[in-house]
């Protein structure tokens, strides 16, 4: 590796060399240097190229009067490297101006400078210091919405059976939140692994969670088009009822395309005066947001959801030809305007709900890692995104191979060009309708593992943003909502980050599995209830790993077996989740919560109280002795993950409206009784 080619790679962010999970440094090689740069629009390919481009990145830097973006916290901006004549002035985003040595307020503002010859300009984001933490402790149940099937529903759960859930568990149960799965739109087509964990767009919901009798003009549909709605709604409950029988899978793909024609047919009722004014509204808040999303969709519905193989004219979101596209299908873009607006309306609406229950927190969104590299995201914000790599992580322990999540990492610089606005764009928008914002892997605000198209992930490296700016613009996002974030911080940790997290009032997730003397790699022991950390979310298990009846009973090895994702021999790997476990009912036994005259699962909650957690999460299967899990990585083509209903010990479907008379859950919210809006504060 030459010179150029080292500080060329550290001018952007860009590891040479990483640490693996056992201490043990790794070189990058050369090749994904070069690629990696390329991503980022510098060529590096040859020894001149990057002298030459080393060279041009310092007179840019040396040359420049501001950076892209100016991040500051608490309203002072600290000393800048301007020169001695230079004037300045900021623009304050409610109108105004003020000078750069003055108390300013947090916001999204201007700052203009000034010397003889030059100007620039630049954003100037003044976030928070730090985020307001829950001062009560709250519980709730942590889901994945399509999961929660009522009789009502549609083949899967929807924003309706969110709203009754919301309501029922905060007014009968004392539930303070209720934390959902990413409701993101999904990419248009077949949906071989339909994780929510994938999506097409993190700036929008997907209408397939609508509860398409709820929108207003539904009540109004006569004629061919109510017909036709009613022959959609005939299917799905049939779907429905298949699916709460234990004969069939959630099928989303089916569901989507049974709303979207019913969709099209309330499309077409006249709104009244008021929902028209309503709905211009939200398209003007939405601006060019919404318009690129909905044409795209438009777009996808005439030549496919892969914008990579569309005709050339149209893979560029500013070029002309889809400003003539957006005009000629102009009604097709009103409809996805139109949905995303109904979507929104029923978000609203389910929040209202839990907050009318008295729930302190409400509705908990989630928001993914990244989108799927052919989805509405990555189309329009291709300034913004690598083409080229995905994100993933290098070789470990659990991973010998690396992971590689086919999903295209923000790059750096194109963030801070752009004042970090698609960043906040997204974050305002999982925000709008929740009491809080669980971030999933939290630690890519600071660095990302980036594979080069086509290699392994052992080929890829670490690229590092501006971990003061994302984060900044994360709790900026959240103030301004009157929200709290949960950051999804499991796994391998670069040293720092969890202490920068909670230092700015971001909670971390602490799951029982992964909490253990000497952590989750040295495993000397269940780590005791007062040990565990105050600022999180806990919980006993996560959509990721088995349903705690599973991992009681140990059958969750048995299906990895038959899975072939065991890594040694079935029997030791049994004797290791019997070892586990036992070790975990030894400390159970040592607090005195076993024997339990309700059992095991309702031991391990009680445990979760004697934490000093901030916040408390059952997972609904848990509470209904569901023994499947909802997801198991890397296996779409052999086992239903993102397709099963919550269900009972045996396998039974359970609908919304049986929950109350559920033993189990009436058991397991028992011991949250004393807990939030009935006094205990931490």
């Amino acid at each position: 590796m030459t010179d150029a080619l080292r500080e060329l790679a550290h001018a952007h962010r860009i590891a040479t060399a990483y640490t693996t999970d056992r201490g043990q440094r790794v070189e990058v090689s050369p090749e994904t240097l070069v690629a990696v740069l390329a991503a980022c629009g510098v060529d590096a390919a040859t020894h001149t190229a990057a002298r030459a481009a080393l060279a041009a990145h310092r007179e840019r830097t040396a040359d420049r009067l501001l950076p892209e973006c100016v991040v500051v916290r608490g309203g002072v901006v600290p000393p800048l490297r301007l020169p001695g004549n230079a004037t300045a002035e900021v623009e304050l985003e409610g109108g105004g101006t003020a000078a750069l040595s003055g108390p300013l307020p947090a916001g999204r503002h201007t700052l203009h400078v000034g010397a003889p010859g030059r100007s620039r300009s630049a954003p100037l984001l003044v976030v928070p210091e730090r985020l307001p933490v829950p001062t009560a402790r709250h519980w709730g149940f942590l889901v994945q919405l399509y999961s929660v099937l009522s009789r009502r529903s549609w083949g899967m759960g929807d924003l309706g059976d969110l709203a009754e859930l919301a309501s029922w568990s905060g007014r009968a149960l004392g539930a303070d939140f209720v934390q959902l799965g990413p409701l993101h739109a999904m990419e248009p087509g077949p949906l071989p692994d339909p994780s929510p964990y994938r999506p097409g767009s993190r700036r929008y919901p997907d209408p397939m969670h609508l509860r398409v009798e709820a929108i207003p003009e539904y009540a109004c549909l006569t004629g061919e088009p109510r017909r036709t709605a009613d022959r959609c709604a005939a299917r799905a409950r049939a779907l429905n009822d298949g699916v709460l029988r234990g004969e069939l899978l959630i099928d989303r793909e089916t569901v989507r395309l049974l709303k979207h024609e019913a969709l099209r047919a309330v499309h077409q009722v006249p709104l009244s005066p008021g929902r028209a004014a309503a709905f211009a509204e939200f398209t003007a808040r939405e601006g060019a947001d919404l318009t690129d999303f909905a044409t795209w969709c438009a777009l996808a519905d005439v030549h496919g959801g892969a914008w990579r193989s569309w005709p050339a004219g149209l893979r560029d979101p500013r070029s002309p030809a889809v400003a003539r596209a957006r005009e000629e299908l102009a009604a097709e873009v009103d409809f996805h305007r139109w949905l995303a607006w109904v979507t929104d309306e029923q978000l609203a609406a389910a929040q209202r709900a839990a907050t009318d229950a008295g729930m302190g927190i409400g509705l908990i969104h989630d928001l993914a890692v990244g989108v799927a590299p052919e989805g509405a995201d990555a189309w329009a914000l291709q300034d913004c995104l690598a083409t080229g790599m995905s994100v993933g992580a290098p070789p470990d322990d659990f991973n010998p191979h690396g992971q590689d999540w086919a999903q295209p990492p923000w790059r750096p610089d194109g963030l801070a060009a752009s004042g970090y606005r698609p960043l906040a764009a997204l974050l305002r928008a999982g925000l709008r309708h929740a009491g809080a914002l669980r971030v999933d892997h939290v630690m890519g605000l600071f660095r990302l593992w980036w594979v080069p198209e086509g290699r392994p992930p052992s080929e890829g490296t670490y690229v590092r943003y501006d971990g003061e700016a994302m984060l900044g613009v994360l709790t900026l996002e959240a103030h301004r909502a009157g929200a709290a974030v949960i950051g999804e911080d499991l796994g391998t940790v670069e040293d720092g980050v969890r202490e920068a997290l909670a230092a700015r009032g971001v909670l971390g997730t602490s799951v029982q599995r992964f909490e253990y003397l000497g952590g989750s790699a040295g495993r000397h022991g269940p780590l005791p209830p007062e040990r565990w950390r105050r600022d999180c979310l806990a919980t006993l298990t996560t959509h990721d790993l088995p349903p705690t009846a599973a991992w009681l009973s140990g059958e969750h090895v048995a299906l990895r077996a038959r899975l072939d994702l065991l890594t040694r021999p079935e029997a030791e790997e049994k004797a290791a989740a019997t070892a586990e476990r036992d070790g975990w009912l030894a400390e159970l036994e040592r607090l005195g919560l076993l024997p339990d005259p309700e059992g095991e699962v309702v031991a391990l909650h009680r445990f979760l109280c004697r934490t000093p957690a901030r916040l408390l999460g059952v997972w609904l299967p848990d509470a209904t002795g569901d023994r499947r899990s909802q997801n198991i990585p890397g296996t779409s083509a052999v086992y239903p993950n993102w397709r099963l209903p919550v269900s009972d010990a045996q396998d039974r479907p359970v609908p919304l409206e049986d929950l109350p008379g559920q033993p189990l859950v009436v058991a397991v919210s028992r011991v949250f009784g004393h807990l939030s809006r009935r006094g205990e504060n931490t």
